[in-house]
């Protein structure tokens, strides 16, 4: 599993330097105690930076809401190593720009990488500076396809009132992830890296967990341990009914996926639920490609039904409460 971050901005500081209304070049530079320029004769920070603050502390909860493959993008960010995603631009891509594709992580943790040939990476499993990952990871990209040729991209404040990716990705382009077994997509010619490249590129190669993308359902990845496999699905159903329909299945005993797996919980991220299976140690993905597809199946049967649940089933859904597990 990717490791966990923390998506909530800490307390934001209006020190001498803000703007009104966060980002408005209408508005004079003025501190957080000056009055505020809009003219009400009230504190900037009680007037327009109020607003400013607010923005940058509500934490959204479901920052890919909207995009394409809403789920996909929670499961690369919390729980797939290696994966990458072309990504379409509204409006096409700058000249000298010829592809932008999103990947997990960077090498060295980049938020974003412009190569050598104008082409842009943008890496999704980074630490961010507001509590709106979808606006942080925005401006990384508009600030990739600026950035010089051959040059990460840091990590720096966003403005509360910037684009987010919603405003930036064309909503009808293609969303298709491709999880790789490592770590080759940092660079075209690999082979030919250098010893401290070749060395860095196989302690991540090293540290990623085995992971396939099932392809008879959505946002379902198998991933291999250890001791044991799992499947983790994140689903895109409001979490209370996803959780009544689960308790149905798992009071019926109708919730695993074959003979010595088992629904043992799930995790919560980024506004949306990600149950996960056990699997005995020699189920491959393509093993649970059938039963997955049986299991859609019945939950969607189980979703589509309103009647009250009954003793057992709300012993059920209080136990796979129990262990859920937030990551973010």
């Amino acid at each position: 599993m990717a490791k966990k971050r923390q998506t909530k901005a800490k307390q934001p500081q209006l020190a001498t330097g803000a703007r009104a209304g966060g980002t408005d070049e209408n508005y004079p530079v003025v501190g957080a105690r000056e009055p505020c320029p809009c003219g009400s004769g009230r504190r900037y920070k009680a007037c327009h930076g109020r607003a400013a603050a607010h923005a940058v502390t509500e934490l959204v909860q479901r920052p890919f809401e909207g995009l394409p493959g809403e789920c996909d993008w929670v499961a690369l960010r919390e729980l797939v190593p290696a994966a990458t995603i072309a990504l379409t631009l509204k409006g096409g891509l700058p000249e000298d720009v010829p592809s932008v594709t999103l990947a997990t992580v960077l090498p060295m943790a980049w938020p974003a990488l412009r190569r050598d040939d104008g082409s842009v990476l943008v890496g999704l499993q980074n630490d961010t500076t507001s509590s709106d990952l979808s606006r942080d990871l925005a401006d990384t990209l508009q600030r990739a396809l600026v950035a010089k040729p051959g040059t990460p991209v840091a990590a720096q404040r966003v403005a509360p009132t910037g684009p987010r990716l919603q405003d930036l990705l064309d909503p009808a382009g293609p969303f298709e992830p491709v999880v790789h077994s490592g770590f080759e997509f940092w660079l075209p010619d690999w082979e030919n890296a250098t010893p401290e490249v070749a060395a860095s590129l196989e302690r991540a190669n090293e540290a990623a967990i085995p992971t396939v993308k099932l392809s008879g359902v959505e946002a379902a990845y198998w991933c291999e341990t250890p001791e044991k496999n799992h499947l983790r699905w994140v689903m895109p159903h409001p979490e209370e009914q996803l959780l009544d329909a689960l308790a149905r299945l798992h009071a019926a005993g109708t919730s695993s996926l074959g003979e010595g797996t088992r629904l043992v919980g799930s995790f919560r991220a980024h506004g949306l639920m990600v149950p996960v299976w056990d699997l005995p140690t020699g189920v491959g993905a393509k093993d649970v490609e059938q039963p997955a597809a049986e299991f859609a199946e019945r939950l969607a049967r189980a979703l589509a039904t309103d009647a009250p649940l009954s003793a057992d089933e709300r012993r059920a859904r209080g136990g796979l409460t129990n262990r859920q597990v937030t990551l973010s």
